[in-house]
């Protein structure tokens, strides 16, 4: 029995994005967010896993995205590998849901909470050994909270994690296992087994029940994340021999490709031509303005009219 790693994106979104998720999802979140209560009930999965559809390594919505009961908004990622102005990313997706709740006319107390879990396969916070770590908006001295958790950031870093599978005791621990490890494990044990909707992950993670095509867009997909991953890691490298200037501008062609391919696919040679021309200012520029863009010629007017 062989199973695919959750930390691959596409995998990631078949485990806990698919239509029958739900119960998987709810567990997941309630350990993760809520220190295992049972404060989700039921939740609706937003763009669930089609393997009809997410059959292309330009497909953009590998996130999963879930409304709880209340009305309250997830969005959980999968980040196998570092970037510049990753945090502001996360944080910027996290916006997004927020606000596009409301449509035009729609009134302020119409907005219901947000929350962004991402799981990264890279330490992010350096100076603290907790795998967990959340975020909320609270006053800088005295540490009251704003906002009354309308928006959360909540961060699991997986290389923090050491716990062998004789040591989980908690729901917590399982699934952040389950999350690092499956790809290693040969059978479901009997401690990962014994929480039914771990069960069901590894049921769906399980390359005996997948078709040839997903196998091979699973496959194909790891194997650009582990490239982009060794591209990352060797810009890093450069950027030592080089100076650190020379590490930002390769590190930041490489988000800029990341962010473009994510949100349009490939793109035409001679606007990847001009983007590698760029400057590291105009890169850094462009690693924000994209986000703006609603289309490839919005980026290609974007190149032409840069100032």
């Amino acid at each position: 029995m062989r199973f695919i790693s959750p930390k691959i994106d596409y995998a990631f979104k078949k485990i806990f994005g698919s239509e029958q998720s739900q119960e998987i999802l709810i567990s997941f979140l309630n350990a993760i967010i809520y220190n295992e209560e049972k404060i989700i009930q039921s939740l609706t999965i937003v763009n669930p896993y089609n393997p009809g559809q997410v059959m292309t390594l330009k497909e953009t919505y590998l996130d999963v995205k879930a409304v709880l009961a209340d009305g309250s908004i997830v969005v959980i990622e999968m980040q196998i590998a570092p970037m510049t102005a990753f945090n502001k990313r996360v944080a910027y997706n996290l916006a997004k849901a927020y606000s596009n709740q409301l449509k035009t006319g729609d009134d302020y107390p119409f907005l219901n909470p947000a929350i962004a879990v991402t799981i990264t396969d890279f330490i992010l916070f350096a100076n603290t050994a907790q795998v967990i770590n959340q975020f909320i908006f609270q006053e800088k001295t005295q540490k009251f909270e704003l906002l009354d958790g309308e928006l959360k950031l909540i961060f699991v870093e997986l290389p923090k994690f050491n716990k062998t599978l004789s040591e989980l005791q908690s729901l917590t621990d399982k699934w952040i296992y389950f999350l690092k490890e499956a790809a290693s494990l040969e059978s479901v044990p009997d401690k990962l087994g014994e929480v039914s909707e771990i069960e069901l992950a590894l049921n769906l993670a399980n390359q005996a029940t997948m078709t040839v095509e997903e196998l091979e867009v699973v496959d194909r997909r790891g194997m650009m994340l582990q490239d982009e991953k060794g591209r990352l890691a060797y810009a890093e490298e450069k950027g030592k021999e080089e100076g650190k200037e020379e590490g930002r501008l390769q590190q930041t062609k490489t988000l800029v490709g990341r962010l473009i391919l994510k949100r349009f696919g490939e793109i035409p040679l001679a606007i990847s031509r001009k983007i590698d021309e760029l400057p590291l200012s105009d890169l850094e520029r462009l690693t924000e303005e994209v986000f703006d863009f609603q289309s490839l010629p919005d980026l290609a007017s974007w190149l032409e009219n840069r100032q």
